[in-house]
């Protein structure tokens, strides 16, 4: 009787420890510890998306220093800075790390780290060697690309619906960047189906901006168009003032550079990638391995017009084109 009762008080104990478990294991746990390698130089300049990327947190539940903590890192588009703080990001005790463009996702993969990696906006994972293909990255690192197959030809198809009688663009890409290639291909075949010669000239840092815009005017060009890199995100402001005052319609793959003065934009929603982000943080807190996670290709596109701009360039941008457009400037 003594040894049933012992048996009976032993099962009891152990069903009231197991329904406690949980309660023990959520007052004991420590928060998420998230790392982000950043592009710009600081949270400023991150602007709308340092908000978004936030505000798809707190869409699943998490709140900033109850249940997450962020380390993040701003190198002001620096090479060096990108490998410093990414291998500053690495020696943290940290879940997931999250790179935010191209180079910051090198700099972080190039650590080593065994920390699970979460991309974003990387336009050609696969030729950049982040992963061997979309659907099975197969190691540690995965995450959003802001490129989707026709995006270029698509881009230069508008650019031409939008100006009309361009046969000539000049294609600015920067030689760094391991998507250029692609790029190339894709617009001249673009151009090929709409009779417009792509011309591509190299760009590889601010600096180059001045004299890329002095070979484009000797020539017989009608428009330019930027390639998806961040450098030509960080200088829309010079690029579009410089494409004007060369009297020059452009046109870029973010509706941002349309804000700076480029003429249009046709390209990803960039708010709602990073938004969507986290979602990925999220499945590999919660045991999801990178290796098992597609990497994600953008399913929302818009359409940006700068009236101001056309104006000074003496263009009048068609109904057809503006009744698309998701943004008009002026």
């Amino acid at each position: 009787m003594i040894a049933r009762r012992r048996l009976v008080l032993a099962a009891g104990m152990g069903l009231l420890s197991a329904a406690l478990a949980p309660r023990a294991r959520a007052q004991s746990s420590k928060p998420a510890r998230v790392g982000v390698l950043w592009h710009a130089g600081s949270i400023e300049e991150e602007g709308k998306y340092h908000v978004a990327l936030r505000q798809g947190f707190r869409d699943l539940g998490y709140v900033e220093g109850k249940n997450i903590v962020f380390e993040e890192r701003f190198p002001n588009e620096d090479s060096e800075k990108f490998r410093s703080q990414a291998f500053e990001l690495a020696s943290l005790d940290l879940n997931v790390l999250v790179g935010i463009t191209l180079p910051a996702a090198l700099a972080l993969q190039h650590t080593g780290t065994k920390i699970p990696i979460v991309f974003v906006l990387v336009p050609d994972p696969v030729a950049a060697k982040l992963v061997p293909s979309l659907a099975q990255p197969g190691g540690s690192i995965t995450g959003f690309s802001n490129v989707a197959s026709d995006l270029n030809a698509k881009r230069l198809q508008l650019f031409k619906e939008a100006v009309g009688g361009i046969s000539r663009v000049a294609l600015l890409v920067n030689p760094r960047d391991v998507s250029t290639t692609r790029t190339i291909e894709d617009l001249k075949s673009a151009g090929d189906k709409l009779n417009i010669a792509v011309h591509p000239v190299e760009v590889r840092g601010f600096s180059d901006f001045d004299s890329a815009f002095s070979t484009i005017a000797r020539s017989d060009t009608h428009g330019v168009v930027t390639a998806i890199d961040p450098l030509f995100y960080a200088g829309r402001k010079q690029l579009a003032e410089l494409a004007i005052a060369h009297r020059l319609p452009t046109a870029h793959s973010n509706g941002d550079a349309v804000e700076a003065g480029f003429l249009m934009s046709y390209g990803t929603n960039h708010e709602a990638i990073f938004r969507r982000a986290p979602t990925y943080v999220d499945k590999i807190l919660k045991g999801a391995r990178p290796a098992n996670l597609p990497v994600e290709q953008p399913t929302e596109f818009g359409i940006s017009v700068n009236l101001n701009t056309a104006k000074a360039l003496g263009i009048t941008i068609p109904q057809s084109v503006l009744l698309r457009a998701t943004r008009v400037v002026g």
